[in-house]
């Protein structure tokens, strides 16, 4: 695990992130540039190596209690630049209000599914009902193969 300080010197080589102190000598970091009302990157920081990432809804992350934020008390070198870079990408991104795309798939019992990319995610319907989400097109596509479904050309 790093320390503290380790993490903060990690935080801090981002030159996009202004540090703010809030209370019991925790840090936040935020990103000043970002095109949403959310600019906290890093959630309080503290002196025992616990914070929290923001990421929002990007799939390859646990996230606690559904609220866009990843623990990073183990988090190692790599990951924690990684996640970084991806918080930042994240609220740099416009969501593009394109029209989302739908492919259909069947299982050979008639059983018909629907995989839609909408707002960063591949989510497979049944009907008007999600039943999984995905970070990528693979993931979901492997899924459905493993469930006996088929893409419908």
């Amino acid at each position: 695990m790093l320390t503290f300080e380790q993490k903060q010197a990690i935080i801090e080589s981002f030159s996009e992130l202004t540090k703010k102190e809030i209370s019991l000598k925790r840090l936040n970091y935020h990103f000043m540039d970002s095109l949403y009302e959310k600019t906290i990157v890093v959630e309080k920081l503290h002196p025992n190596g616990n914070g929290f990432i923001f990421v929002g809804d990007l799939l390859r992350y646990e996230q606690e209690a559904n609220k866009g934020l990843v623990n990073i008390r183990d988090y190692d070198e790599q990951q924690l630049r990684e996640i970084i870079s991806d918080a930042i990408q994240y609220l740099s991104e416009e969501v593009e209000t394109e029209e989302p795309i739908i492919e259909i798939w069947h299982s050979r019992e008639g059983d018909q599914l629907q995989l839609v990319f909408e707002q960063r995610s591949w989510n497979v319907y049944h009907g008007e009902n999600l039943e999984e989400a995905f970070g990528t097109y693979d993931a979901a596509k492997e899924y459905l193969l493993e469930e006996g479904f088929r893409k419908k050309k």
